[in-house]
């Protein structure tokens, strides 16, 4: 209990810190085309927090381009060039619309910054092992885009959560896996660094959706052939922490870390 508040503490001070700054120093607030704005943290989901509390028309305000999910978690989201995407968990997509609710959500205004291209085929493990060196810094928020020809992309959805909620390792369990092949399409994403233990997901984070917009979701795995890597640095963060009451209370007994790594990769 005594690492969440220390956690949230930080993100209040340092955000005091840079205001207060702001006002002596005659500073503007950060273009939001190179900062990253999020929607709650990930050790919140991670404790069941699925209440969607920010409209998905503010978030558009924040950025075009995006991942996330959905009030009671209802899916996974995609934002990609200014469009809202909800893959449920029959594995089709839907348009969101701008009075739907996310309780975690991460956005920006995409603007590429670097390119590298990976020759050949790789799967999601190659694929970590190959671009975290061609990385200009590890301690870099990083938006990615990759427009693919993909023979295989394994991915999920989760089922809309009825409250109370469970821990979302719990929810995770009863997720639908979808195998995509032979497809084109886009992979949305981002990278963050470990500093970001707690707030959001440390490494990669990426969602599928094909050139169609009738599938997608939560990246397990995929194959990709002759992929170019785009990335947005993202020097900027900006964070939205719902109402307290809809904060879940800490739990000294879950190992969150271990939650994680099974809810990103199902292990």
């Amino acid at each position: 209990m005594r690492e969440w508040y220390l956690v949230l503490a930080a993100v209040g001070l340092f955000a005091l810190g840079v205001a207060i700054g702001w006002m002596m120093a005659g500073w503007e607030e950060p273009d939001l085309h190179d900062t990253l704005c999020q929607v709650s943290t990930i050790d919140s989901l991670l404790l069941g927090g699925y209440d969607g509390e920010f409209t998905f028309r503010e978030l558009a305000g924040y950025g075009d381009f995006g991942i996330g999910t959905f009030d009671a978690i209802d899916g996974e989201m995609i934002a990609l060039e200014g469009s809202f995407y909800q893959v449920k968990a029959d594995g089709r997509v839907y348009p969101v619309r701008g009075d739907m609710t996310t309780p975690f959500s991460s956005v920006t205004f995409f603007e590429p910054d670097y390119h590298f291209t990976l020759e050949g085929t790789c799967n999601y493990s190659e694929f970590i092992e190959e671009v975290l060196p061609k990385l200009p810094s590890r301690t870099m928020l990083y938006a990615i885009r990759m427009d693919v020809a993909a023979p295989h992309v394994k991915a999920r959805a989760i089922p809309r959560q009825d409250k109370p909620y469970p821990p979302l390792a719990v929810a995770t369990a009863d997720q639908s896996v979808f195998n995509i092949n032979n497809t084109t399409g886009t992979i949305v994403g981002f990278f963050t660094p470990e500093s970001f233990q707690g707030l959001n997901i440390p490494g990669f984070h990426l969602h599928y959706i094909d050139s169609e917009r009738t599938r997608g979701g939560h990246i397990l795995d995929f194959m990709l052939e002759n992929v170019t890597v785009v990335l947005d640095a993202t020097p900027g963060f900006t964070l939205q922490l719902p109402p307290s009451e809809l904060m879940p209370e800490p739990d000294p007994e879950r190992n969150l870390s271990d939650d994680l790594e099974f809810v990103e990769m199902g292990r």
